[in-house]
């Protein structure tokens, strides 16, 4: 059901940002929002308490952003809290956000290292990136997890890409206890 709430009303924003021309600026305002919603807890805790009725949390949603944001946007969120999604908004903002970085061709790497990477590396892995892939531009996040011993793993959406030592390790401690098993087998 979630993921039906945060696709209808996302592609729905997409769908009327495309037409109107303002993907740029509906983008930026949906960061905006979903960034301002996250850092304030207490009205999180107003939208989602039961004794607040939703006439309420509509007023308290159009106090704060109407003026602030296009008319639109807070059209949208009039709706997803009159239709009691108020939990999913932050979902449908990050669907809306994803699907004009697909259509922009703009991918989210999350890459994870042993150990810090310096900028031109990270410009490397960049370029590696941009070359091996559809896309035209990246979002990057970098990591570190000394436990991957050395390497990286990359991944971008379901795919991912693990060349740590530390999954290279557990490949052949699989291969080597197979080997072990077969050794073992032929004992008399």
């Amino acid at each position: 059901m979630a993921k039906l709430v945060s696709k209808t009303y996302g592609d729905a924003l997409f769908d009327l940002a495309m037409e109107e021309q303002k993907l740029d600026a509906m983008s930026e305002e949906v960061r905006a929002v979903s960034a301002a919603m996250q850092e304030n807890e207490d009205l999180t805790r107003l939208m989602n308490h039961p004794k607040i009725v939703k006439e309420e949390k509509i007023k308290l949603i159009e106090d704060i952003f109407a003026g602030r944001v296009s008319k639109e946007l807070v059209g949208l969120m009039r709706m997803i809290v009159e239709k009691g999604h108020y939990n999913e908004m932050q979902n449908v903002f990050s669907y809306f956000i994803d699907r004009v970085k697909e259509y922009k061709n703009i991918g989210t790497a999350y890459v994870t290292s042993a150990v810090a990477l310096t900028d031109e590396q990270k410009a490397a892995v960049e370029k590696r990136l941009l070359e091996t892939t559809k896309y035209v531009q990246f979002e990057m996040h970098y990591s570190v997890d000394a436990e991957l011993i050395g390497g990286m793993v990359i991944r971008i959406g379901d795919r991912v890409v693990d060349s740590s030592i530390k999954s290279k390790l557990y490949s052949l401690t699989r291969e080597l206890s197979k080997i072990q098993l077969k050794v073992g087998e032929c004992a008399p």
